[in-house]
């Protein structure tokens, strides 16, 4: 497994894996577009991949204008070995390093990601409008974890 940072040449990996999730499905794929990615890696935060035999299986995305996680995906056939814990950190140090304004994120509820965010730290504090659960995590919790 190697990880690095996420480069605008990778967005078509990160769209694989995006859809090939089995939760926090997209209802319709064409919502998040390669435009939006790029936006997201370029402009608004910065990503991380990590590739095994040079194909990407899981990626994460801080978004420093909007103070949130915009994704933490991992291929399905990748999951359970640690990828999406180690995204996690490289996203989370690098975003405390560059703010210490509160992180947020959502997902939905009864899924392996509610669970995994739980682990790591993050406090559900509320629901939004469409259902998905809203997490957040503050600098001191992360320098405490």
């Amino acid at each position: 497994m190697h990880f690095r940072e996420a480069i605008p040449a990778d967005i078509p990996q990160l769209q694989v894996v995006r859809h090939l999730v089995k939760e926090n499905i997209l209802s319709d794929p064409a919502l998040v577009t390669d435009e939006d990615c790029n936006n997201y890696l370029t402009n608004r935060g910065k990503g991380w991949v990590c590739e095994v035999e040079n194909k990407i299986v899981g990626f994460a995305i801080a978004d420093l204008s909007d103070h949130s996680v915009w994704a933490l995906f991992i291929h399905p056939e990748f999951q359970n070995k640690g990828i999406g814990k180690t995204l996690h950190q490289m996203m989370m140090n690098w975003y405390f390093s560059q703010t210490r304004k509160t992180v947020w994120l959502s997902t939905a509820a009864g899924t392996r990601a509610e669970k995994f965010y739980l682990l790591q730290g993050w406090r559900q504090t509320g629901i939004l409008k469409n259902g998905e659960l809203k997490f957040e995590m503050e600098f001191a919790d992360w320098i405490c974890h």
